[in-house]
Formats: C-alpha cells, structure tokens, sequence
C-alpha cells in the first residue's frame, strides 16, 4: 500500500514539475534545460557498454572525479554516463570532465521515467554516490540485472530515523543494491539496520582528492586581491539565515583591526539575496566576480563564484563551515582540512558526523556553540599565529591519516564492475526493459 502511496504521488506531481524547474530556471538557468530527460526522454544514446554513476549535486560530483577517472582508465571501452539532480552538479561535471564522459538528469522516480532510463541507456552497472536511494529507480535496475552499487555511503542518524519511518519504501530501494561500500561503521550499521545487503566499510573518498595546483594559484591571487597583509577569515557553504547571524554577531564582536570577512553562499541563486542583505545592514562590500582588489576600509567579501571553494580556504587564515549554525546539517569540511586550514563548525554537523567527530578529536576542527562564539573564537585564532599553525599542523596530519579510501573502494569495486561487463558481453545477456 505504500508503494501505491508514493507512486501515485509522483502521478500527481509530474504535471507540476515543470513549473518548478522553470522558476529554479530564474536564478540558475541549467535547471529549464533538458526537461524531458527528467521523464525519461533523452535526444542522445551513448556507445555501449556504458557504466554509470550518479551523483546528485555539486559535492558528490567532485568526490566522484578521482573514482570516474579510475573507471576512465580501467575500462577505455566503456562509456562513463554521470548523472545528476541539480544545476550546480552538472555544471561541475562538465567542467571536471568536458566531452570526455555524457551527462544526463536522473529522471524522476516515477515508475515509467524509471524503466525508460535504463532501457535507453542500458548500462552494465550502475554506482551511485553517498545516499540517494530511489525505490522505483533501483527495483526496475534489479528487475533489468542491472546491478547498482551504493558508494562512499553515508546515512545520519537523523537520516536512517526518517527512512525508519518508510520501512518497507526503504527495504525495497536498499535490497535492490547489488552492494554497499560505506564511509564509517556507524553508516556501515545504520544502512544494515534498513536493509542493505552486508555493507562494507571502505572510508570517505573525499579524503584522497588533493588541492589542484590550479585551486593554490588561485588561492594565492585572491590573497593578493584581499589584502596580503590583512586577517583573512571565510565562513563557506552557508545558507539561508546563517549570513544574518554572522554579520550581526561580527558587528558585537572585536576582530583584530583591518579583519576581512569573506562569505560565500552554498547555493548560488542566493548571492543576490546575500548582497541585498549586506547593503540593509549598511555594510560596504565587494564582490568577488567583480575580480578586483578590496579597498582597505571594505570589512566584507561576498564570494558569488562557484567551484572555487578549495581556493578560497587557500586563500584564508581560519575557515567556518556553514550549513552548521542552524539545524541544516553542516556541509564538507575536509576541503579546508585538506590545506591545513584552522576549521571552525557549528553545532549542527549531523549529516557529517563521523569527519566531524574524528576531526574535532585529532584536533583538526573546534566546534562553536552560535554565532558569537564563532566570531569570539575566530578572533583568538587570527591574534594567534602559533595556534593557528599547530591547528593546521593537525590538519594535514588528520588528511594524511585518513588517505587511501579511493584505493580500498576501488578493490571491492572494480571485480564487481568487470563481472558486469562481462556478463553484458554473453550472448542473450539482459539488456534492460522495454521502454514505457
């Protein structure tokens, strides 16, 4: 009866969707393009065999570059197909990959946008990244012997209480996994409890992708256009109503003189709200696609530039990651970690709970109450330059330490991922079900 439920509400939500893309479409315009693709309807059809990963927005699509690339070199007969849900992930993809791999949205999960998907495309295996668990999607891959892996999985606990919720909705979509390659053994135990099929525990691949040379470059040009002299500190990934609380808490507090507060909006549609906000406060400030250097009596950067966050981090004293003052959830903080930043989060980091906790014990991040603790505690850092270099020190110990998951996820994977090719290569092997 559930199944019934929820698919009869994606019968009554597809006719509305298109108006949602369309307003997404106002302030990020790759949301109005390809709509069909969303129900399964797609104008180009990839060389076979074709393997495919999803990845949903802008940080699965980066975590997934080193493990694509592997795929890339192990298996140069095969089409690599990424897919994506949000704006932001496909145009980090095509500028990760160009015309290398073909992209593609995930259709919605109705039953039929589901079936002409893989029978469209067709792919050998499917790996899907972290946790987005489609019920229909994955029972029609099984149905089609397609097997799909989740990879580089992570479940909150908050998470695996609302699927808890749905128990048999997340039987379903969990049972059909060929397999499961986990961060840690707390997502490890949460994802058995639901019903995946024996996971495994393989570690967090996005602590093998190392700063780019380019991302340093950049780093060391946005100092200089900062103020090399100048205390540096970027509260990143932030959203909805935590930028309030920053530069209020910023207006109490004492930062050393000449401090400049970098901020940049997780989402990219908000950098114009950001700014209405900062000219409301009457707060002088520059933004970053303005590519000029900031005057020394402007307090404030809003960073309105997206796939530069590792430059950024380069490019500042000590790091707060947003998505944590609030009860959002908390964003990556291993980028900063990864250029042995100072790294600051809220109390609010439960969909990344085990970096966090094994980070904060290694010393490689403080955790902050609220806002004014935060700016209380960025200005000590700022004053404190032998702290700020021993709590870097930590964490590029702390990445080194937990290097080597893309190696060990790539041990389980790869013999699953030739087996499915080579079973697509048997004649009469399964090609996927008819389209409808």
């Amino acid at each position: 009866m559930l199944r019934l439920v929820y698919d009869l509400l994606w019968y009554l939500a597809l006719p509305l969707l298109p108006l949602r893309l369309w307003w997404r479409g106002r302030r990020e315009p790759g949301y109005r393009a390809q709509i069909g693709e969303r129900y399964g309807r797609y104008a180009f059809a990839p060389r076979p065999p074709v393997l495919w990963v999803h990845a949903v927005s802008l940080g699965e699509t980066r975590a997934a570059a080193p493990l694509i690339e592997r795929l890339r070199v192990a298996f140069p007969e095969a089409t690599v197909l990424l897919t994506h849900m949000t704006a932001t992930g496909r145009a980090a993809g095509r500028e990760l990959f160009g015309d290398t791999i073909r992209q593609a949205w995930l259709p919605y999960d109705a039953p039929f946008a589901a079936r002409r998907f893989l029978a469209h495309f067709r792919p050998s295996a499917g790996l899907i990244l972290e946790t987005e668990l489609w019920p229909n999607l994955l029972g029609a891959a099984r149905a089609a012997d397609i097997p799909v892996l989740l990879v580089n999985a992570r479940l909150s606990a908050r998470s695996a209480r609302g699927y808890a919720r749905v128990p048999s909705l997340a039987r379903a979509a969990l049972g059909a996994l060929a397999g499961v390659a986990a961060q840690a053994e707390a997502d490890a135990g949460r994802l058995r409890a639901l019903g995946a099929p024996t996971p495994v525990v393989t570690g967090n691949i996005k602590f093998d992708i190392d700063p780019s040379a380019a991302a340093l470059a950049l780093g060391r040009a946005l100092r200089a256009q900062f103020g090399a002299e100048r205390p540096v500190w970027m509260a990143g990934s932030t959203r909805d109503g935590e930028e309030a609380l920053i530069v209020d808490a910023v207006a109490r507090g004492a930062l050393p003189p000449g401090t400049l507060t970098v901020i940049v909006p997780r989402h990219p549609q908000r950098f114009d709200a950001v700014a209405e906000l900062l000219r409301a406060r009457g707060i002088a400030h520059v933004r970053r696609s303005a590519g000029r250097p900031v005057p020394p009596d402007v307090a404030v950067v809003l960073g309105d530039s997206m796939g530069e966050m590792m430059a950024y981090c380069a490019a500042a004293d000590v790091v707060f990651i947003g998505g944590s003052l609030l009860p959002l959830g908390g964003q990556n903080l291993i980028e900063p970690i990864a250029v042995g930043k100072p790294t600051l989060v809220g109390p609010h980091m439960f969909n990344f709970a085990e970096a966090t906790a094994t980070a904060k014990a290694a010393g490689a991040a403080i955790e902050v109450a609220g806002p004014d603790e935060l700016v209380a505690e960025v200005g000590r850092l700022l004053a404190d330059a032998g702290r700020r270099a021993a709590l870097g020190a930590a964490a590029l110990a702390f990445h080194a330490a937990h290097r080597g998951a893309l190696d060990r996820l790539w041990s389980w994977l790869e013999p699953q991922i030739s087996a499915a090719l080579a079973h697509r290569r048997q004649p009469g092997a399964p090609t996927g079900d008819a389209e409808g």
